[in-house]
């Protein structure tokens, strides 16, 4: 399960939403082991295409290198499909490198740059297979907070 804070959330949804009708990508990374996504990065789509994202070589090399220095790791890996339902494409498996990671998919296919439905979507990818894993959505870390896992395909 991905348990992400509002903030994050909401900031991964308003990046799709901007980068719309080209897919957004960028990554959440968090401290080495503890599976809390709490740095937002969002990354420039080198793509710059509505159908497929890449990340910059030179960018993504500087983000690895700055989570080494902080002992980070890449806890999210984002982008967003425009056109088509927020689930893997057979693109986004072969691709996927980070068995630790969480993959998540946003979809503006309904509302563009708008406000509307947004399904925000989670998925580990280790060796080709892809699994859903519920979304659960917190006010903030370290709070005491028992919620349900939150409904975000809409």
């Amino acid at each position: 399960m991905l348990t992400i804070d509002q903030a994050t959330y909401d900031a991964i949804v308003a990046h799709a939403r901007r980068d719309h009708p080209d897919e957004a990508c960028g990554v959440v990374a968090g401290a080495v082991g503890s599976d809390l996504p709490t740095r937002h990065v969002p990354m420039l789509n080198a793509a710059m295409s509505p159908t497929f994202y890449e990340f910059d070589s030179t960018d993504l090399l500087k983000l690895y290198r700055e989570m080494d220095d902080r002992d980070e790791e890449p806890v999210v890996i984002y982008h967003s499909h425009t056109a088509t339902e927020a689930y893997p494409s057979r693109t986004d498996t072969d691709l996927a490198q980070e068995p630790g990671a969480h993959y998540v998919l946003v979809s503006t296919e309904e509302c563009g740059n708008g406000d509307g439905p947004t399904p925000f979507r989670s998925y580990r990818i280790v060796d080709g297979q892809v699994t859903e894993e519920d979304v659960t959505v917190v006010a903030a870390y370290g709070e005491a907070v028992e919620e349900s896992p939150r409904d975000t395909s809409r």
